[in-house]
């Protein structure tokens, strides 16, 4: 009943929050969808630690929900650590927004309905990762779309805050499509929509029948034909599937709609961003990663999308004067990361930075939005400066979240000295995906190579934009106009306490949750949720070769979950993944230790980006505004302001010829064509046929006489 509860007490919120704001009080409405979202991460974290490390998973069928020939689907509760991660990242997040809302909106006369929209989003993803089946996550999943559309464009009176909610549901409906074709090409393969049957096929290369034909074979020979070519079946599930989740995630090419979305209020972009619409792209590959895991075209694909979006949103993210959206792009970037981990085969190493990532994510946008709330509801950070002195709980928490998000820790002191890599949270879980893409390098992973080059390189990108944001909102004079240096908006203390536990887990989440994600404990943790065949003794690693011991053992490629990356169709099981594996270092030809620069490459990237932007905007008492590397008006500087002309071009192959296509449809199809020939041509014809016969109506007697005599004479000749 716990875990029922966890997913139906925002639902609960969403459906009573506008009667109580009506019957009550607006306060009664915020209370109200605040202590069950609470009481829903409450129940969460007990979930998570009962399956984690304890009970393991568990399913929970509600009620049949769907029954059609073959196709069945219930609506469940699936509670795996997949899932139980998942909740805890949503509801914890979630009660802290929902917190901070109340003094964030407080003079919004419309709170309880913002109230219900945020418990309504909240259900949704928890719909999502719960879900025991494609077609009930597609439902989770078109909820997510739905509420994000809603709070996107809460304010409503302002046409940037609706043009961007249409754009963000346009956008991921191209998304949606893809995954509904991938849905319906797994129940055309596997006859089923349910995750269990589906997985349990592609781990054991299990026969499949499709529709219309006569014989099973196995998965990896099936091939399906299209535009005149054959691919594996397999591989066309997982692009398929993909494509949906680079729509929701925002991933190059239909990441449009994220920055738009700063439209909204900023705890919608904190729930959106760290814990709610833009993970479900990396919760959909982690929960099909067996599939992914067999399919390597498709993963090549997905890391070569991820390490495009994070170095694209990075540039970006370089010349944005908008607090929010420098944040934006970032959450971009960070997702890249994610994507091209999972694409490398760092499942574990994918949700470990989803986890960290929410931390300090919801941490920056809450500390944005209380710079916003204090400034007049000012974001350019060009009118800003100097807040440190007047906002030091902010900044303070503010500070804690660049160190995290630019990886701030320090190296080698693992597994030597401490039983954990010691740093901020990013630095732990960014650390991890950079060394599994290392270590893909050797184990043959496609594009691992360019995944860890490009990762270092959006490392310095990120410590220059991350701290360029801090340097210009805390650093140097105060900016702002005299109104509001005058008369500032006083942050209430509702919206800085929420930061204290984001706080803390941009601090120690890397440390805390590193040996179960991707450490020595990462097998029994995941309990089969994810694929862990190049991740079964985590991401323990350290350098040279005298520095395993029994008590934490050698630091190798395969502890890191990195590295041999064995292709589970050629290789044997034991070989591919299991003990079996790293009993013997012949497993995959010997012990392979990272070198000392590998591990410290991350952190001196985002130290590169620190000094970059400590010389632009923070050095002494220099105009922190005056032209940079990358000079306002310049070829570059234009390029990354109009977003690498993504949406322009957009504009020239779809929204112009569409808008010429629409035009001419309305002006010769609707109104020539149909209403021309139908109703209004109809109307015109009766008008000129009434206005011939009422021209016979002269007015003059006699005219009127001779045709009554006229009448008279027919008459007489016909009856004659």
């Amino acid at each position: 009943m716990l875990q029922q509860l966890i997913v139906l007490l925002p639902l609960f919120g969403a459906m009573a929050a506008m009667s109580v704001g009506r019957l009550a009080s607006a306060r009664a409405a915020e209370i109200l969808t605040t202590s069950l979202v609470g009481l829903a991460a409450l129940f969460a974290w007990i979930t998570f630690f009962q399956v984690g490390f304890g009970d393991g998973e568990r399913t929970y069928i509600l009620f049949e929900w769907i029954r059609s020939g073959s196709l069945q689907a219930n609506w469940a509760v699936r509670v795996d650590t997949l899932s139980a991660v998942m909740m805890i990242v949503i509801t914890t997040v979630s009660a802290l927004v929902h917190c901070y809302s109340i003094g964030y909106m407080e003079e919004d006369p419309s709170r309880p309905r913002f109230f219900a929209y945020l418990s309504l989003f909240t259900f949704a993803m928890l719909a999502l990762v719960t879900a025991d089946n494609l077609i009930q996550l597609f439902f989770g999943w078109e909820g997510v779309g739905l509420a994000s559309y809603l709070l996107i464009g809460f304010w409503h009176h302002k046409k940037s805050a609706n043009d961007a909610a249409i754009k963000a549901f346009v956008v991921n409906r191209v998304g949606d499509v893809g995954l509904g074709l991938g849905i319906m090409a797994c129940f055309f393969v596997f006859g089923s929509v349910e995750f269990d049957p589906i997985l349990d096929i592609v781990r054991n290369d299990g026969l499949v029948q499709p529709f219309f034909s006569q014989t099973a074979v196995p998965l990896s020979e099936l091939k399906i034909q299209f535009l005149d070519r054959t691919y594996p079946a397999i591989e066309i599930v997982g692009v398929l599937l993909f494509i949906g989740a680079m729509g929701k995630s925002a991933q190059f090419l239909l990441h449009t709609w994220l920055p738009d979305a700063m439209e909204g209020p900023t705890p919608v972009s904190a729930l959106i961003h760290a814990a709610t619409m833009v993970t479900a792209g990396v919760f959909l590959v982690c929960r099909m990663s067996d599939l992914y895991a067999a399919a390597p075209v498709a993963s090549a694909i997905i890391t070569v999308i991820g390490l495009i979006t994070a170095l694209f949103a990075a540039t970006v993210g370089l010349v944005q004067t908008d607090i929010k959206r420098v944040i934006a792009y970032s959450t971009a970037s960070q997702l890249g990361y994610m994507f091209f981990a999972a694409g490398v085969g760092g499942y574990g190493a994918a949700m470990f930075h989803l986890t960290t990532h929410a931390a300090f994510k919801a941490l920056l946008f809450l500390g944005a939005g209380a710079v916003i709330h204090f400034s007049h509801h000012e974001q350019d950070m060009r009118n800003m400066g100097g807040l440190a002195r007047q906002m030091p709980a902010t900044f303070f928490a503010m500070m804690l979240g660049t160190l995290a998000i630019t990886g701030v820790g320090i190296p080698f002191l693992y597994p030597d000295i401490l039983p954990v890599p010691f740093g901020f949270a990013g630095f732990v879980s960014k650390d991890v995906i950079l060394e599994t893409a290392y270590g893909g390098i050797e184990g043959g992973a496609a594009f691992a190579g360019a995944a860890f080059v490009g990762g270092l390189i959006a490392a310095i990108l990120t410590g220059f934009y991350s701290w360029r944001l801090i340097f210009l909102t805390f650093g140097g004079e105060w900016r702002a106009p005299a109104e509001v240096r005058k008369h500032p908006h006083d942050v209430p203390g509702v919206m800085l306490w929420p930061l204290a536990p984001l706080a803390i887990g941009a601090v120690v989440a890397g440390m805390a949750f590193y040996k179960p994600f991707v450490g020595y404990g990462a097998e029994k943790f995941w309990g089969g949720s994810i694929h862990l065949a190049s991740e079964d003794h985590g991401g323990d690693s350290h350098a040279g070769d005298d520095h395993g011991t029994d008590d934490h053992g050698a630091a190798t490629y395969e502890e890191t979950g990195i590295a041999a990356y064995a292709d589970a169709d050629e290789a044997p099981a034991e070989e591919a993944y299991g003990d079996e594996a790293y009993a013997s270092d012949d497993a995959h030809g010997g012990e392979h230790h990272f070198p000392a620069w590998v591990l410290v490459a991350p952190l001196a990237a985002g130290t590169i980006g620190l000094v970059l932007a400590w010389f632009q905007y923070g050095r002494g008492k220099r105009d922190p505004l005056r032209p940079g590397l990358i000079r306002p008006g310049g070829i570059v500087y234009e390029f990354l302001k109009n977003r690498w002309y993504i949406d322009r071009l957009y504009q020239i192959l779809f929204q112009e010829p569409a808008r010429l296509v629409g035009r001419f449809l309305w002006k010769r199809g609707d109104e020539s064509t149909i209403d021309g020939g139908g109703p209004n041509g109809l109307a015109r014809l009766m008008s000129a046929s009434a206005k011939r016969t009422v021209g016979v109506q002269t007015g003059f007697v006699f005219h009127y006489a001779f045709v009554m005599l006229l009448g008279v004479v027919i008459l007489l000749l016909v009856v004659s």
